[in-house]
């Protein structure tokens, strides 16, 4: 029935892509792009499974690293180069948040009692704040004065390089140990896409989701400011949520199908790529949009990455899921979105 419901779904981006060309407004357009990319988000996962059924673990941890953050990586560089470099932040630290309470709660709260991988688990966590300790380098001059200097810009290179490195060492390691941290749910003899048409699929739905997060972008700051909300908020909340839609849906179903230890897995690997690939990555690719993108995140942002890593730390440290677990972790991220409402745009 969800599948259903998801492949109907991808009709959105056709409808909202004419809806811009009609010159409706920008509320009803945000809304219906930020609906849009849930579908396009689902299906570029789809696509990537069966694409690493013909490409084996290695290539198909890759494609997984390059499409899955797909819809993130394209809203982040529109933001970029319409000049919204809060929202791109803010997106992207929403992100590693919002995969650390809002989906791995979601999923200890499905999935009941069990075990967890507590090794696995703590070395996303680390990495997560290993992240956090290099954002420190840029964000702390970006405290005072203007934010998105250049200088800050050239600060951030080293420390994206740094991640980038960490990524591919940690990378390499953790499939040595497990294959892979994305299993399929389908058995083994389920009818996979043919390569040609796994990777066809990719990259048709890459394109439609850049039309689609080109115009939601575009609706950004007029929708926060009807709705009455900062554009800080609306980038660290809900298009945060709207970017992970893949990794929330999958975890989520994954649990209530009882296979816990891999739900658990898809959320804090989810949240450890995007602190050390898809945050530098964004940063490097910004140069070539221009300006670059300064990793200066703000005193709020990397406090409530520091709070979400220490917590969901302690919530796991034993090893065992539960539902009450997973819904300490919910009322975690409530009171990080409320901080995020409360501060506004800086």
């Amino acid at each position: 029935m969800l599948r259903r419901i998801l492949w109907l779904s991808l009709g959105l981006g056709p409808i909202v892509f004419a809806l811009d060309l009609a010159g409706v407004g920008d509320v009803l357009l945000f809304s219906l792009a930020a609906a849009a990319l849930v579908p396009l988000a689902w299906l570029i996962g789809e696509a990537t499974e069966h694409a690493a059924h013909h490409t084996g673990p290695g290539v198909g941890g890759f494609l997984n690293a390059t499409f899955g953050n797909a819809p993130e990586l394209i809203i982040a560089l529109f933001a970029v180069s319409n000049g919204l470099p809060e929202v791109v932040r803010g997106s992207l630290s929403g992100s590693v948040i919002g995969n650390l309470l809002l989906v791995l709660g979601f999923s200890l709260a499905f999935g009941g009692r069990g075990e967890l991988d507590r090794w696995s688990s703590l070395v996303s966590l680390s990495l997560v704040a290993g992240a956090i300790a290099l954002f420190l380098i840029p964000a702390i001059p970006g405290w005072d004065g203007d934010p998105e200097r250049s200088s800050l810009a050239r600060l951030s290179l080293p420390v994206a390089i740094a991640l980038f490195a960490i990524y591919i060492g940690v990378t390499w390691f953790t499939l040595r140990r497990h294959r892979s941290l994305h299993v399929s749910d389908e058995p083994p003899a389920m009818a996979a896409w043919s390569l040609p048409l796994s990777i066809g699929v990719l990259c048709a739905a890459t394109v439609v989701t850049a039309v689609v997060a080109e115009i939601l972008v575009g609706s950004i700051e007029t929708f926060a400011e009807h709705a009455g909300l900062s554009g800080f908020f609306v980038a660290a909340v809900i298009v945060a949520i709207v970017g992970n839609a893949a990794e929330h849906g999958g975890a989520v179903i994954v649990a209530a199908r009882g296979k816990i230890k891999l739900a658990a897995e898809i959320a804090l690997a989810s949240s450890a790529q995007v602190a050390v690939f898809l945050i530098p990555a964004v940063h490097i690719l910004s140069w070539a949009v221009s300006p670059a993108l300064p990793l200066s995140f703000r005193q709020v942002e990397l406090a409530a990455l520091g709070g979400a890593v220490g917590f969901t730390a302690l919530i796991l440290w034993g090893g065992r899921s539960s539902r009450g677990r997973g819904l300490a972790l919910i009322a975690a991220y409530v009171g990080v979105a409320a901080a995020f409402l409360v501060a506004g745009d800086r």
